[in-house]
């Protein structure tokens, strides 16, 4: 599901949240919003989802499955490793962070309705790795997430070393239900302005 790119030009690789596919809504529209900028996407599925299967792998397969899928796209197109975007949604959001702060060469993050903690457990952050993420990251999150408050997730950003940027969904939960092409619009915006002020 990758869309080839011109010499020189930019990548995004999206993964998707738990209980999704590379079907997912949110992701189709990301895709389609950034691709009419001229931005190469692919979209891709966990192995556990390809097996059929609907419990998710262990972090470190799912880790290991971006790296792969990071390596096949960068093969498969023009797109240089220092030239491609990573994100997606809920888990998917999650596990290309982990993968970038465990090495993956990457542009920039787009994280949507990033897990910030399990619903009713705020003790168990998942944000342990936000010191190593030195690139550029977009969160997108909806002011009614169960997985992470707005005052929550503003206070634990300020661990991420690189430069961030913050969308607030207004009245938006987890799902970010009906709020797919608000969600592709700020996400194309953001990859457009880094471009257009020479921060690709």
């Amino acid at each position: 599901m990758a869309r080839g790119a011109p010499s020189g030009q930019f990548g995004l690789l999206l993964a998707p949240g738990a209980g999704a596919g590379s079907d997912q809504a949110g992701l189709v529209a990301i895709d389609r919003t950034a691709s009419s900028a001229g931005i190469a996407v692919r979209r891709m599925d966990f192995p556990y989802r390809l097996a059929g299967r609907r419990a998710p792998d262990r972090p470190a397969v799912l880790v290991s499955a971006v790296k792969s899928e990071a390596a096949s796209f960068v093969a498969a197109t023009n797109v240089r490793p220092e030239r491609m975007f990573a994100g997606g949604r809920s888990m998917g959001a999650r596990i290309c962070s982990l993968a970038v702060a465990d090495g993956m060469p990457c542009a920039g993050l787009v994280l949507v309705s990033y897990p910030l903690h399990p619903p009713g457990k705020p003790d168990r952050l998942r944000t342990e790795h936000f010191p190593k993420l030195h690139l550029p990251c977009l969160f997108i999150s909806g002011t009614r997430d169960a997985f992470g408050t707005p005052a929550e997730l503003e206070h634990e950003l300020v661990g991420v070393a690189g430069p961030v940027s913050l969308h607030w969904v207004e009245g938006g939960d987890h799902g970010l239900r009906g709020r797919d092409e608000e969600v592709a619009d700020v996400v194309k915006a953001w990859l457009v302005g880094r471009r257009q002020h020479g921060r690709w």
